[in-house]
């Protein structure tokens, strides 16, 4: 690829991230049709949806439900308010949650490690309850933060009465909101990720498959099944497959036959049907804007963050920019500063919008020097001036 066509690319990438709104789908690509009751599929990287069926639809979610409890639970980790190698005593209540289970007994001292793997893998609702019993001492305090963090992730079709997913009319989520959880627990908590592979884990003599079957298939690596007769089956999982990761979720299928398959088929129509790519650097520069009165003359400008692209396979030489740069910029300038913008387009159509930063901060210049460009800057107005007609 030649330099000009490289950068060309490279200058649309930068805002997919930023501009585009999850749900946004352009290509009017046919989503698979899934015996489902609701489903989504984007790439996490760039933000793109490339699926989606009923993605708004306030349903039952199941013990999908537990990805808010980790993430909660995740966030006390790293502030260390609870320790993976903390004993964890296991209450009455706890040990007669009804449900799946890790098959604690009350009075059990178990790490805290244990009960995230009885969680995430075996979808244990004892090993939840101890947990959260643990971390905020009563299931409505920890309810509580689960709805403020859901509000805070912006998931707008979102309410939680309990922290394992049983059924309450009260409890819902949506296949987009569950989407949208998926990606922060990945994108906040990567140190956690391999939880959600584990294909199998074993407590009191015990194992327990996981019953995500997709993890045994190349690349795929979460994240968690759930299952009641009100939400049917359901799934949120994960994969990655030469550098391009995506997340399906699915709601309401017919049985674990029909949960695996519809997954399956999910996650190959975005493979096949789509690319990702890295296309810029955060911090690299993109382009370079004159500096007036300044101890330098130019600063340059880029994103503060990786940006990645998804689009339909064999299109991204359809890729186009418009570039507008601040002109006549004094001194000083702060890094962050929005000095710019580009304008994105993709087979003619106008996708959206991303602001261009300074990429450092640039000091006032010396007296001697801004009196030399206050001079210099008059005399290029006054010519410009002077060409109007």
């Amino acid at each position: 690829m030649a330099r000009a066509s490289r950068l060309r690319v490279i200058l649309i990438a930068c805002g997919l991230l930023l501009c585009f709104p999850a749900s946004a789908n352009p290509w009017n690509i046919p989503a698979p049709e899934l015996a489902a009751r609701a489903f989504v599929l984007v790439d996490p990287y760039s933000g793109m949806e490339l699926a989606a069926h009923n993605a708004d639809e306030r349903l039952p979610p199941a013990s999908l439900t537990k990805l808010m409890t980790a993430y909660l639970l995740f966030g006390d980790l790293r502030a260390g308010t609870l320790k993976l190698d903390e004993r964890i005593s296991v209450s009455h209540y706890a040990a007669r949650l009804p449900g799946a289970r890790m098959f604690l007994r009350e009075g059990d001292v178990v790490p805290a490690e244990d009960l995230f793997k009885g969680m995430l893998v075996q979808s244990g609702n004892d090993a939840t309850a101890a947990l959260i019993e643990r971390a905020s001492g009563t299931l409505p305090v920890f309810v509580a933060r689960m709805n403020a963090m859901a509000a805070t992730l912006g998931l707008a079709n979102t309410h939680f009465a309990n922290a394992t997913g049983l059924n309450n009319p009260h409890h819902y989520s949506s296949a987009r909101d569950l989407t949208r959880l998926a990606v922060a627990v990945q994108r906040d908590f990567p140190e956690y990720a391999s939880w959600f592979a584990l294909k199998e884990y074993a407590w009191a003599g015990i194992v327990q498959q996981n019953r995500n079957p997709l993890l045994r298939d190349p690349g795929v690596d979460g994240l968690k099944t759930g299952h009641t007769e009100t939400a049917g089956y359901c799934l949120v999982t994960s994969a990655e497959r030469n550098g391009m990761r995506l997340i399906a979720t699915l709601l309401g299928t017919d049985s674990e036959t029909d949960r695996a398959r519809y997954g399956r088929q999910l996650l190959e129509f975005g493979f096949k049907k789509f690319e990702s790519r890295r296309l810029f650097s955060a911090d690299a520069p993109l382009a370079t804007l004159p500096v007036w009165q300044g101890q330098t003359d130019v600063v340059a400008l880029g994103v503060a963050r990786d940006v990645w692209l998804a689009l339909p396979r064999n299109t991204f030489d359809t890729l186009g920019v418009e570039m507008t740069l601040t002109k006549n910029r004094l001194a000083p300038l702060t890094r962050g500063e929005t000095l710019g913008h580009l304008k994105l387009v993709h087979s003619g159509q106008r996708l959206g919008e991303l602001p261009l930063v300074a990429l450092a901060d640039v000091q006032r210049g010396s007296v001697t020097k801004r009196g030399i460009d206050r001079l210099r800057l008059w005399w290029l107005e006054r010519g410009i001036s002077q060409d109007q007609p």
